[in-house]
């Protein structure tokens, strides 16, 4: 079995990382491939770090598409073969006309809600403007939500199961763009790319708002370098490319923001 105090040393989500690790105990003592809940990206970074390091098993992460951002995991015995196939998802369409009644993702998210299920059981939201939205959810409750989820707003709403292959997922808008720094701080780095002061970066990294490759940074002064990943909740992601030395002995970063 997995050493569950050792591995919950000094880690930022005990309680998300203790209940994954009691799905891996069980996946171990049972050979049967196992799913978590649903993971947050931060939540996702952090188990992925402490099991990339792990013999015993195998962790597999998906949300449904490439770009998901909340993610369940299949965990198995390092024996046992396990694929992204493994990860049970449902993809369901709530459809209805919102035309004369705007839904937002959290109009649609609080009405799954409201049928009684928790959050951990879904994933990410596709809102398809006044045709409904697309959701991914755990198998194990696709059944029920086609059952009990009819109203959205004031609006009567269908809901049925659908292939994967139906999801309409809109690719994020990108950015690319370089910046020339005297260091690779990331108030200097993250200003740069997000297109704001420096002063109101600091802000935003002293607020708790900044995380670099998900977790959080609140130093302005924090170090970042080629492959790392800065997100800013709300403003999107910022991922730091190719790092060049000028000859005045400056920073040439190549940057990339998604929207």
């Amino acid at each position: 079995m997995l050493p569950r105090e050792d591995l919950l040393k000094n880690v930022e989500h005990r309680d998300c990382l203790a209940r994954v690790i009691d799905r891996a105990n069980d996946a171990i003592r049972t050979w049967e491939i196992v799913c978590t809940d649903f993971l947050s990206p931060p939540e996702l970074a952090e188990v992925q770090r402490v099991f990339e390091r792990l013999t015993d098993v195998t962790i597999v992460a998906s949300g449904g598409y490439a770009q998901a951002e909340r993610q369940r995991c299949a965990i198995a015995r390092s024996e046992v073969p396990i694929d992204a196939s493994h990860v049970e998802l449902a993809v369901l369409e709530v459809a209805g006309n919102f035309l004369f009644d705007t839904a937002t993702h959290r109009d649609f998210l609080g009405s799954m809600l409201g049928t009684g299920i928790v959050r951990d059981k879904t994933g990410d939201v596709l809102v398809l403007g006044d045709r409904g939205a697309q959701v991914i959810v755990a198998a194990d409750i696709a059944e029920f939500l086609e059952m009990s989820l009819v109203q959205v707003r004031s609006v009567p709403v269908k809901t049925r199961a659908i292939d994967a292959s139906e999801l309409k997922v809109q690719p994020p808008k990108v950015k690319e763009m370089t910046t020339v720094e005297a260091s690779m701080r990331l108030d200097a780095v993250a200003s740069a790319g997000f297109g704001m002061s420096r002063s109101k970066m600091a802000g935003l990294i002293g607020s708790g708002d900044v995380r670099v490759n998900w977790k959080e940074i609140s130093q302005s002064s924090y170090s970042v370098k080629a492959g790392d990943l800065v997100a800013i909740r709300g403003k999107g992601r910022l991922e730091i490319g190719e790092v060049n030395i000028t000859k005045k002995d400056r920073y040439r970063v190549q940057l990339t923001r998604f929207y």
